[in-house]
């Protein structure tokens, strides 16, 4: 190209980049997708493809305009693997895919020294009701409402391991819809894939709880890294 000249296609690229409309080559994964929750920290959730039951968790900070990851782990999905959220029905042992913010965290163990997420002890009866009929349906019953059936709910205690320190994730939590699913966290790895949950290292997570700032309106977004449920669609 002699000097001065600008080819049509330039043109376009040279616009096109003004709107901010074309990503860097290698920009990190939080500037790649649509939405990243509006706050300044962020998690992601990435399997492979939908039928994956293992993947990565990433923590990252947005400072001076830019995101940087802040640790990562391996990760284990649902055993039937991740679905879109909002297709997503109770007793498929699915991860739901989404963005999703975290209202709080909670443990069988005492909350990681410099804990500033609102951290509910689990005691004996503490429960997670998933019992469609229930008024508490998707909620944290202290003690187990008297509508929601034992067989239907989730005794906390009884996961001591997996539960020693959580976040809860928002999916279906706001305005539950029956039959969606409930009891969706981020929590301790057990000994193998999750029931829907997304699940790290006990280390992992306790440096996770370390990290989040909920001044900083950290969210979680699960997805693949590509084809209809990937993460950067969300």
């Amino acid at each position: 190209m002699r000097p001065g000249a600008v080819s049509a296609a330039a043109l376009v690229s040279l616009s096109l980049l003004s709107l901010g409309t074309v990503q860097r080559p290698g920009s990190p994964l939080p500037e790649r997708m649509a939405d990243t929750g509006g706050g300044t920290q962020l998690i992601t959730a990435v399997a492979a493809r939908t039928g994956s039951t293992t993947g990565t968790v990433t923590w990252w900070n947005h400072k001076g305009g830019r995101w940087t990851a802040a640790g990562s782990a391996p990760a284990r999905f649902g055993s039937g693997g991740l679905v879109e959220g909002t297709r997503r029905k109770q007793g498929t042992n699915t991860t739901p895919t989404g963005l999703y913010g975290m209202p709080y965290a909670f443990g069988t163990e005492a909350a990681p020294s410099g804990t500033r997420y609102t951290y509910r002890p689990v005691r004996r009866n503490s429960w997670w009701c998933q019992d469609n009929d229930s008024r508490s349906y998707n909620r944290w019953t202290e003690p187990r409402a008297a509508d929601c059936r034992a067989r239907q709910a989730e005794h906390l205690i009884i996961y001591r391991a997996q539960y020693a320190h959580a976040l809860v994730v928002d999916f279906n939590y706001r305005k539950p819809v029956r039959g969606r699913g409930a009891g969706i966290f981020l929590h301790v790895k057990g000994r193998g894939a999750t029931a829907g949950c997304v699940s790290v290292s006990k280390s992992a997570m306790r440096q996770i709880l370390r990290w989040a700032d909920p001044a900083r309106a950290p969210h979680l977004a699960i997805g693949t890294t590509g084809g209809r449920t990937a993460v950067t669609r969300y």
